[in-house]
């Protein structure tokens, strides 16, 4: 088969399309044949080699894909041979085949085609862990989203609005906060001429829990933009990871901050985080309350160029990479 391989960390240049060998299924794996993949900011982090695999997880690039199973691993039953299916992944995406453990494995929402489905179970596994089990999000509350025209960020809005939270954005233009406010955000900040902290404690008095991106240099002002009691979560390291706050802040307002990284998850947490989200979030975008929000489609010996619009800042939800 054929995958995008780089033989050094580098820039986009790095990464090539290149025969390497099939993968075989493990014992309670399935073989997917790849209809399509989508390009994450994990992914970026990976090529430039700040963000390695988990032990034992192959190299290449790919958090998530849409396709056919072509084959089982031992203890598993032929029958879900031919079944069309999306995975959340720890890697492999972006090649023709891919071996994932089946409880990670789950089905095409009604409604969206195998391509598109590609872009979704990253985001969905993602928002849903977080906002539900993480955040505790409660109807009525109120969420700030850090990099809402992003593919967490269009998929986290709708998921707070379905929640009955009002929602605050952060964006870097115009167009990709029109874009929030048609998902139902309340609250648009463009982060480039704006103070969030300013805004969200105007608006809201503050908000009740902050999904970030960020990292650390934006720790100490979502602490100041957190109401008393206030829950952060920290999923992103856009803007560095070492910073030095002052916790008396955070004492002050009894708050609790937290950080997820859902690829280092056991395999059994993710695979009960696959059938939360088959229950609760397939259904919303079967019913229309949830819309995959996607850029563009780029054929998988693109992924380079995908990569770089990315890094620009030039995509407003996701890019599908597509492989058959």
């Amino acid at each position: 088969m054929y995958a995008i391989t780089q033989e050094e960390y580098g820039g986009p240049e790095s990464l090539e399309w290149t025969k390497v060998a099939d993968p075989h299924p493990a014992p309670g794996e399935v073989i997917i044949d790849i209809t399509a993949t989508a390009v994450n900011r994990a992914d970026i982090l990976q090529r430039e080699g700040k963000y390695p695999p988990p032990p034992g997880v192959t190299d290449t690039l790919g958090l998530e894909c849409s396709g056919t199973i072509v084959s089982v691993g031992a203890a598993l039953t032929m029958d879900r041979i031919g079944e069309r299916v999306t995975a959340l992944l720890s890697g492999g995406g972006y090649a023709q085949k891919v071996a994932v453990p089946v409880g990670q494995v789950m089905s095409v929402p009604e409604g969206v085609s195998l391509l598109d489905a590609a872009g979704l179970p990253e985001v969905a596994c993602t928002v849903w862990s977080n906002l539900k089990n993480v955040l505790n999000l409660r109807e009525g509350e109120s969420i700030l989203i850090h990099g809402g025209g992003s593919g967490v960020g269009t998929m986290a809005i709708q998921v707070a609005k379905a929640m009955g939270a009002k929602v605050a954005v952060t964006a870097g233009s115009q167009a990709k906060l029109n874009t929030c406010a048609s998902l139902g955000a309340d609250l648009l900040i463009n982060y480039k001429n704006e103070d969030f902290v300013e805004k969200v404690n105007t608006a809201f008095g503050g908000v009740d829990t902050i999904l970030d991106n960020m990292g650390a240099s934006y720790l100490e002002r979502n602490i100041d933009a957190l109401k008393r009691n206030g829950r952060m979560v920290i999923i992103g390291l856009q803007g560095g990871s070492t910073v030095e706050f002052n916790i008396a802040q955070a004492l002050r307002k009894n708050i609790t901050i937290s950080a997820t990284s859902l690829r280092a998850r056991p395999d059994q947490e993710k695979s009960a985080i696959c059938r939360e989200v088959e229950k609760v979030i397939w259904p919303w975008i079967a019913s229309g309350t949830i819309k995959q929000v996607i850029d563009r489609v780029m054929p998988i010996q693109q992924a380079p160029a995908a990569q770089q619009l990315i890094e620009n800042g030039e995509v407003t939800g996701k890019i599908l990479l597509q492989v058959r």
